[in-house]
């Protein structure tokens, strides 16, 4: 694969790299932090053995490196970088039976899920929130909804970023309650 550019996110301790083609379908996100959630797709695989990698996130044309904080990031760049320029695309495909739902160990993963606000949560979602996550390396996945509870799990650079459970959050919670129901909270899982 070839790398466009690298970009460095919000988020200290996360970098987007850019990819010339396309690493996922068009909308279709994939989060990994341990060897067994990326266990059938090699380049994850090979990224989360790199020491200091704690999350890798595919989107469309781009691959978000999460690091722990111990590595200087132009040695650990050198790193990262080697084996998506010898990824072949194979190496990362998606494997289509493992569903959204499975990646998460979480009990209440999937609960709620058929609530007729959700749609409309959804179209917030996709078309107010997600493009500036992406644009810092990041996104999110609705997990749950329970009891006027939309709970969320942010991926990529918005993962370990301070800003996402502060700021990022109210912004989100805001939107969909003007838009939607003023007593819907939003909360990270």
């Amino acid at each position: 694969m070839k790398i466009a550019e690298i970009e460095y996110t919000p988020n200290p301790n996360a970098v987007k790299f850019v990819l010339k083609d396309s690493i996922t379908p068009m909308g279709v996100t994939r989060s990994f932090d341990t060897h067994d959630s990326a266990n059938g797709v090699p380049l994850a695989q090979h990224l989360l053995a790199i020491d200091s990698v704690l999350s890798v996130f595919f989107a469309d044309r781009w691959i978000t490196i999460t690091q722990d904080g111990t590595s200087d990031w132009p040695q650990l760049l050198r790193s990262i970088a080697d084996p998506i320029r010898a990824a072949e695309p194979a190496d990362a495909l998606i494997d289509p039976s493992v569903s959204v739902a499975q990646q998460y160990e979480g009990a209440e993963a999937g609960v709620g899920l058929d609530d007729h606000r959700l749609p409309m949560i959804r179209s917030i979602v996709d078309e107010h929130i997600m493009p500036f996550l992406a644009s810092d390396g990041g996104g999110l996945e609705i997990v749950a909804f329970v009891d006027n509870r939309l709970m969320i799990r942010y991926q990529g650079a918005c993962g370990t970023c301070p800003a996402s459970l502060t700021g990022t959050l109210m912004a989100i919670e805001n939107l969909i309650q003007m838009e939607i129901d003023p007593d819907i909270e939003v909360v990270t899982v």
